[in-house]
């Protein structure tokens, strides 16, 4: 096999539609696009939800709510059924998570939702429970214990 005898797989390539040469090759004159008209000039692309000029859609509409963004906190979530993953460890911390690689990063601190069931007792530190995560936690005999 030599570098020129490669060819693409058949039906995996399309001949290249070229267009303004010449009358004769049907492709010629307009080049493809018709007569005159927005369409027909270059750089005639038009932005989404560009309607002719009329105020579009998403500027007639107004605005609701707000974010509460400089207040806002985001927790990085966990689940019980991600614990029973964690061997020869009693208490789980935030620290204890990021070092094994269950949580990639801290946000605003770390809330531990009640997805899964608990098969152990643990101490669980954790900024915020769910109400389920609480229940199955002191029902597996584990304790549930909130950090600032």
């Amino acid at each position: 096999m030599r570098l020129n005898e490669l060819h693409p797989a058949a039906g995996s390539t399309k001949k290249v539609k070229r267009v303004g040469r010449g009358v004769g090759s049907g492709h010629g004159k307009t080049s493809c696009k018709g007569h005159k008209g927005q369409k027909a000039r270059a750089g005639s692309g038009k932005k989404p939800g560009f309607e002719g000029g009329q105020m579009p859609l998403q500027r007639r509409l107004p605005k609701r709510g707000f974010k509460n963004e400089p207040f806002s906190l985001e927790y990085s979530i966990i689940n019980l059924d991600d614990l029973n993953e964690i061997v020869d460890v009693n208490e789980i911390t935030p620290e204890v998570l990021k070092n094994l690689g269950i949580i990639k990063k801290f946000l605003d601190g770390i809330k531990v939702l009640g997805r899964g069931e608990l098969r152990r007792p643990l101490v669980i530190k954790a900024n915020k429970f769910s109400k389920s995560a609480l229940e199955k936690i002191t029902a597996s005999g584990g304790q549930a214990v909130l950090i600032a």
